[in-house]
């Protein structure tokens, strides 16, 4: 069994990671130092905010880096088989429908690495994702959001 601060990512999300570091080490370095090259050009370093401005983006390109380094390095990707599809687990994709309104959305429920509400994958350990952890389709979950709480049912598991 894994230890509660293993780092899970679904293949998907490792991929997204890889390829995320791949940009920054290829494009992004190379963007920046272009920039210092630059702004090396506008004066004195003491009154250049534009070389300023570069150097706190080359640092902060470089501490994503080492960030997202650190995450492959002690990551565990999940195996197609160890994706639940008959209880809500890491790397499920569940459909749900709310109680109230009866509209339906998908989600992907992933570690907080890789977590990306604008692409519908949400993390276990948000209140939607924690709520519907260890569920089967059919049970009705009650999930505290901003407006208070919502009643969801689980209409569907898969992979």
């Amino acid at each position: 069994m894994e230890q509660e601060n293993d780092i899970v990512l679904t293949a998907d999300g490792h991929r997204r990671i890889s390829e995320e570091l791949e940009h920054l080490r290829t494009v992004r370095r190379r963007e920046v130092a272009d920039r210092i090259r630059e702004s090396k050009t506008f004066g004195e370093f003491a009154e250049n905010s534009e070389y300023e401005d570069a150097k706190n983006e080359q640092a902060f390109v470089e501490g994503r880096v080492l960030e997202l380094k650190l995450v492959l390095q002690n990551a565990s990707v999940l195996a197609p088989e160890d994706i639940p599809t008959d209880v809500v687990g890491l790397g499920s994709k569940v459909t749900v429908r709310d109680m109230d309104s009866k509209e339906q959305w998908e989600y992907t429920i992933v570690g907080s690495i890789e977590a990306d509400p604008s692409e519908d994958r949400i993390s276990d350990e948000s209140p939607v994702g924690e709520s519907l952890m260890d569920h089967k389709v059919g049970d009705v979950v009650e999930v505290r959001v901003p407006a208070g709480k919502a009643k969801y049912k689980i209409i569907k598991i898969n992979k």
